[in-house]
Parts: C-alpha cells; sequence; structure tokens
C-alpha cells in the first residue's frame, strides 16, 4: 500500500478531531472502518501516530511529522487545483469523475450523444473520499459515485446531488465450479469459510455492509483479497479462489456466475453530485439523463436483476430519460 492524498486527509481529520468517533462523522465512513484505515497508514509510516486514550486521542513524535508534511501537502494540492482553475477560466473540458461502476464502459458514448457542444473528460478513482475531496477543490465539476446500505457520503459545500438509482441488490460472483453455483439464488449463510475478494472503495460503506451482513448470518468474513485489475479479479474467482459481492448489471466472466442473494442483504445507490458554479442545471440534467441510459443498458446483462428491477417501478429514475 501507498499514502494517497485520502489517507492524509484522514490523519489530519483525525488529530483536528481528538478521536477516531468524531473524525469518523466528519469523513462519513463508521469508525471501525477508520480505525482499520489508521492501522494500514501506521504501518506504511513505520510507527504509531496517536497515542491513544480514555479521553481520544493525541500524536506522537512521528505523528507530528507526518501532519506537518501532511498538511502542507494538502494545502499545496488545493492552491493547484483553484489556480488551474482561475487559469483555465472554464474553457477546458468538463471533468467528470467516478467509481468504478459498471454503467461507466457505456456512459462514455452516452456522453458523446448529450454533450456535443461541450467535450467531457473521464477520470476513475478507487475512492469515494478522493472524489468529493477533488469535487470541493474544484479538480472535478462532477462525480458519479456509490453509498451501499445506509452510508450516506458527506459532501462538500457548494455542491448539489441528485439520486440516479435508489437501490440495486448487490449478487456474488462465483466460480462457475463452485457447488453453490447451479443455485438460483444463494443464502449469505452458505458462503461462510469463503475467502472474499474485497470491495475496491474503502470508504463507502461497502466493507462495512458486507461485514454486518455476514455477521447476521452467523459468520465473519475472510476478506483476503483487494484487487483493482477487472481481469485479474475475475480469474481469481474463476479458479475458485474467492467469491465477491458484485453489482447486479455486472457483465458475465469466463468461468464465473453472478447469483442474486436471498433477502438482498446489501444494497447501494448511484449517485451524482456537482460543483454548482461550474455547472449548470442543464448540464447536470443532461449528465444525468446520460447516466440513467449507460445504466439501463447493463440492465439484460443478468435476468434475475431485470426481474427484480421490473418488480420495483418506484425505484426507477424519475423522469424517464
Amino acid at each position: 500500500m501507498q499514502l494517497e492524498l485520502r489517507h492524509l486527509e484522514a490523519v489530519c481529520r483525525i488529530a483536528e478531531a481528538g478521536s477516531l468517533g468524531r473524525a469518523a462523522t466528519r469523513l462519513g465512513v463508521s469508525q471501525p472502518a477508520l480505525s482499520a484505515q489508521l492501522r494500514r497508514i501506521e504501518r506504511v509510516a513505520g510507527g504509531e501516530l496517536f497515542f491513544r486514550g480514555r479521553s481520544g486521542v493525541e500524536p506522537t513524535p512521528l505523528g507530528e511529522f507526518v501532519l506537518e508534511r501532511a498538511r502542507r501537502v494538502l494545502g499545496e494540492m488545493d492552491a493547484l487545483a483553484a489556480g488551474a482553475r482561475a487559469v483555465a477560466q472554464g474553457a477546458g473540458p468538463l471533468r467528470l469523475g467516478c467509481i468504478l461502476l459498471v454503467l461507466v464502459d457505456e456512459l462514455l458514448g452516452q456522453l458523446d450523444e448529450v454533450t456535443s457542444s461541450q467535450s467531457v473528460s473521464v477520470e476513475l478513482e478507487h475512492s469515494v473520499t478522493v472524489l468529493t475531496r477533488m469535487l470541493g477543490a474544484g479538480q472535478y465539476d462532477v462525480i458519479l459515485y456509490g453509498e451501499v446500505n445506509d452510508h450516506e457520503v458527506p459532501l462538500p459545500e457548494g455542491t448539489l446531488a441528485r439520486t440516479l438509482i435508489a437501490r440495486e441488490p448487490f449478487c456474488v460472483r462465483l466460480a462457475a465450479t463452485h457447488h453453490l453455483a447451479g443455485r438460483a439464488e444463494i443464502d449469505l449463510a452458505d458462503l461462510a469459510g469463503e475467502p472474499w475478494m474485497t470491495l475496491v472503495e474503502d470508504d463507502d460503506g461497502g466493507p462495512e455492509a458486507l461485514v454486518e451482513a455476514c455477521a447476521r448470518a452467523g459468520f465473519t468474513p475472510d476478506l483476503r483479497h483487494r484487487i483493482t485489475d477487472r481481469k485479474m479479479h475475475y480469474d481469481l474467482i474463476a479458479a475458485g479462489r474467492a467469491v465477491s459481492l458484485t453489482q447486479p448489471t455486472a457483465p458475465a466472466a469466463p468461468g464465473t456466475v453472478l447469483r442474486p442473494l436471498a433477502g438482498d442483504p446489501v444494497t447501494g445507490r448511484i449517485r451524482l453530485a456537482w460543483n454548482r458554479s461550474a455547472v449548470s442545471a442543464e448540464q447536470a440534467d443532461l449528465l444525468y439523463r446520460a447516466a440513467v441510459r449507460a445504466y439501463l443498458a447493463n440492465l439484460d446483462n443478468n435476468p434475475f436483476h431485470r426481474a427484480w428491477w421490473d418488480a420495483r417501478p418506484e425505484l426507477h429514475p424519475r423522469p424517464a430519460p
């Protein structure tokens, strides 16, 4: 693991808040998730960054060192974004940041059709925290992101958001040779003992939702792999070495099958947020409609999701694109 801006942001928020609980609230993540992230950061830094006590946390000498430089780096990044935006004066393309959602592939073609008067640049990130920070700093004009179960991503000031897909049930991808692959629907409890591929994003509520759902099913998931490369991800599953949660619109992959989970224990939302000073209401509506069409284009990838979707018209985007 390498330190990223979101990790520096987390360290600064912990120091400012004086406790992991308050910092987690400000960052919009759970305290266990932030604690786990801090442990990973400390492993990279080479030691503890905070003293833990009953009254909260205080930086260690190593923590003070990291904090000083983290604040400098984050300040420089904010200054860079603001300066670049001032120089550009809005003459460049509309900048769209996304996490790795299934609809992104189809979205590129849809954008060409609806934004002929202005080009759109698209960049992928693996962190919702990074997306929202860059939106607030003016490095993105629009972001497309997901939230899992009841998690809500805090957005920076000066932004507006619109829900694209109010709810979709995560399903499970497993090897075609898996002993459960022949079932039409799988109980989460039947996946106890399986090695899991962790979700790429660790700040959208997904990891916590999976752990909580597994706890309700009576087991703790073995979160063994975290792989961002799609082909490697699919190959590992096809080899029977992992199972993973995935969006129900995900495409087929050789050697794997997708199956719905009984009772929809983990669900997601897809949202669009934009900077009011950079994106007009008309532009935002065009982007929303393009994203809706991109999502709908993938509905028939898996018949079980098409049936689920058709049975819930109240969840369909309004107005229709």
